[in-house]
């Protein structure tokens, strides 16, 4: 497809209102433990929190991880990469809940195949995205009608967490706000005077948060 089309397609992201930055919070209620029925490829019941707690971070993709530029060059944004190196070194997992056109693929594997040649073919930068780190969680829409902000994407991955606390980052307040009310700790992104990216060091004790609830 054209390159202008697809970077219309990264426009959407995540946002964190003032409600959800309380969640983080111990106690509140966004900060509920998560249900979830089926882990990543894992029978439900195989798969429960570690020893540590365990905690996995879903990000949007354009203008939350990556940026596409006026050439439609396509490259990380500040402090992502070194965000994602710091959840990676701390065993942190993370996924993707991302908008593609729902004709890129018939199953998720088809459609984040795509994706990665989109982004991989107008990379920019040294670095290339750390797709390894997101494994199996890059959920895209199946049909149109599951594209962001409607719910589908975050209760599909709500239902893979099994146990543990689920983050969504992303840069719009419309989606932050959904993921929220599903239980989520959300987090605006790109907002002056305030982290890049929700506190790795946060991210860490909402995984020892899982553990204490076990």
């Amino acid at each position: 497809m054209q390159r202008t089309s697809f970077r219309g397609f990264f426009r959407i992201g995540l946002v964190l209102s003032a409600a959800a930055m309380a969640s983080v919070v111990p106690g509140t209620a966004a900060s509920a433990a998560v249900p979830a029925d089926v882990a990543h490829g894992v029978p439900a019941g195989a798969r429960t929190p570690s020893a540590r707690g365990c905690a996995i971070v879903y990000f949007d993709l354009g203008e939350t991880l990556v940026h596409t530029a006026a050439d439609s060059g396509i490259g990380y944004l500040p402090g992502a990469a070194a965000y994602l190196r710091a959840l990676r070194e701390r065993h942190i997992e993370v996924g993707l809940i991302t908008n593609v056109p729902s004709s890129w693929g018939a199953t998720d594997a088809e459609r984040a195949a795509a994706l990665k040649k989109e982004v991989d073919g107008a990379w920019k930068g040294p670095v290339p995205f750390a797709w390894q780190d997101f494994g199996d969680r890059i959920l895209t829409p199946r049909t149109e009608a599951e594209r962001k902000p409607a719910s589908v994407l975050w209760k599909r991955a709500r239902a893979a967490a099994h146990g543990c606390r689920l983050v969504f980052e992303g840069e719009t307040a419309q989606e932050t706000y959904v993921a929220a009310s599903l239980g989520y700790v959300a987090y605006r992104v790109g907002r002056p005077f305030l982290p890049a990216y929700l506190p790795v060091r946060v991210v860490e004790c909402l995984a020892h948060g899982s553990r204490e609830r076990v």
